[in-house]
């Protein structure tokens, strides 16, 4: 059901067909993550995504997605790049930082989600450089929960972006050309989720919002640029990136994050955040 925002809201039916896609992405990153070692290239990783999505029946989001059609299952970004990585022969080498992005649909629902990893294995970068790796790795994927802990039925839709920004800080580059969305029969919907703090409050939060919430951060200049290809989306000055995301209901009870595979239970509650009774 459409409400006068434009915003798509979800019974509690419908959510759980959500969380039935958002397990499949949560399985199909599982799978990925296990298979990321030096030396396969980022369409090996593509393959073992779409084989388990097509195995359990549903259909990639991404493929064929958008202007020029999206040519594969998985977005996977390494390094330099921010988001939209395109699948292909690039191989890769333990130490790289690899964003990984999917989305499945299952019976007509979307599930989104992505994780960022290093690559493991013997490699010749310094600690340091392996220590801010990691903290960026860290750092973004705690913005994304902190955004996620502060959807609220009855706050506005701009105190997600105050709470990544005001956890990321000045520590890293926050991406603001790119952000969330809501989500449901379409991958995209609105509304669009800025990770940022912004004077426009943005529509009331109400129970039935579905929205998928991924920050972006870089260890230094945040302003990106899309290549050639026109869809990846890389770092103008070269430096490395990462990127989490999750697809979340606001229910009449809490939240439930659909694409986490406890429902979110153990992150929300560590942040003193309200867990809908579906998601235990």
């Amino acid at each position: 059901m459409l409400g006068r925002d434009r915003i798509q809201y979800k019974t509690a039916e419908q959510v759980k067909l959500m969380r039935a896609a958002g397990l499949i992405v949560a399985d199909a990153l599982d799978a990925v993550r296990a298979a990321l070692a030096p030396g396969l290239t980022t369409a090996d990783l593509d393959r073992v995504a779409n084989e388990l999505i097509v195995g359990r029946g549903a259909t990639p989001s991404f493929l064929n997605y958008g202007h020029p059609p999206y040519p594969a299952t998985l977005c996977v970004s390494v390094n330099e790049e921010v988001v939209h990585g395109i699948p292909g022969s690039r191989v890769l080498r333990a130490g790289d930082v690899v964003s990984v992005d999917c989305g499945a649909i299952l019976e007509g629902w979307h599930g989104d989600s992505a994780f960022t990893a290093v690559v493991p294995g013997d490699h010749d970068l310094s600690p340091d450089q392996v220590k801010v790796d990691q903290d960026l790795i860290d750092t973004t994927e705690e913005a994304m929960w902190r955004g996620i802990a502060a959807i609220v039925a009855g706050e506005r839709l701009n105190k997600i972006g105050i709470a990544v920004e005001d956890f990321v800080e000045d520590r890293f580059g926050l991406v603001e050309d790119y952000g969330g969305h809501g989500i449901g029969t379409e991958m995209h919907q609105e509304p669009h989720v800025l990770n940022y703090r912004t004077r426009e409050r943005g529509p009331k939060l109400k129970p039935g919002i579905c929205l998928a919430i991924e920050p972006m951060l870089t260890v230094s200049n945040p302003d990106t640029k899309v290549l050639a290809d026109d869809w990846t989306v890389a770092t103008v000055d070269g430096g490395n990136a990462a990127h989490w995301e999750h697809s979340v209901a606001l229910l009449d009870d809490g939240l439930w994050v659909l694409t986490a595979r406890d429902g979110g239970v153990a992150k929300l509650t560590e942040l003193g955040a309200k867990v809908s009774k579906l998601a235990l």
